[in-house]
């Protein structure tokens, strides 16, 4: 039992940010929030073999949200940063996905970079996508269209007691 709360408590991810902040997560905090997540993507009525395409930059919200699709038997899709408008639309459509992850932006090379307009551009003429999830990871002005967008941070955070993990 020793081993495993060590195990736990050690730092499983760690990431550094381009304006030089770190941020740690543990094992035990790493599952908490892949539960969080999937409790989230659930409560949206996502389902196993269901598809949820992931635009995320290299941030700790990718990992976990590799870890809640797993833990669901959902299909992630990756859709890579750098593709225009119109190649994001037809990925999604190709895959089919119920629900997109999208962050509000990035740092890049010292430079703020717009994600979730590129997906809101994308999202015209993808009727199957129910909702988008967005990471908080700038300071800026974001569009926002009620009832499909939500804040993935107050998505998981409706989870208040810690829940099961299916890990060991």
């Amino acid at each position: 039992m020793a081993a495993a709360t060590r195990q736990t408590s050690r730092v499983a991810l760690r990431w550094v940010s381009e304006p030089d902040c770190t941020e740690e997560l543990t094992h035990a905090e790493l599952l908490d929030q892949a539960a969080r997540a999937a409790a989230a993507l659930t409560r949206l009525g996502v389902r196993a073999g269901d598809r949820v395409a992931v635009h995320l930059p290299l941030v700790p919200e990718s990992v976990i949200a590799t870890l809640a699709c797993g833990r669901l038997d959902v299909v992630r899709g990756s859709l890579p940063v750098g593709l225009r408008p119109h190649e994001l639309r037809d990925r999604i459509r190709e895959m089919d996905a119920k629900i997109v992850i999208t962050a509000d932006g990035e740092q890049r090379c010292g430079e703020q970079q717009p994600l979730k307009q590129l997906v809101d551009r994308a999202l015209t003429g993808c009727p199957g996508v129910r909702n988008v999830l967005v990471v908080h990871r700038l300071s800026r002005p974001v569009s926002w269209k009620p009832g499909r967008d939500l804040w993935w941070h107050d998505e998981l955070g409706r989870y208040t007691e810690p829940l099961p993990r299916s890990y060991s």
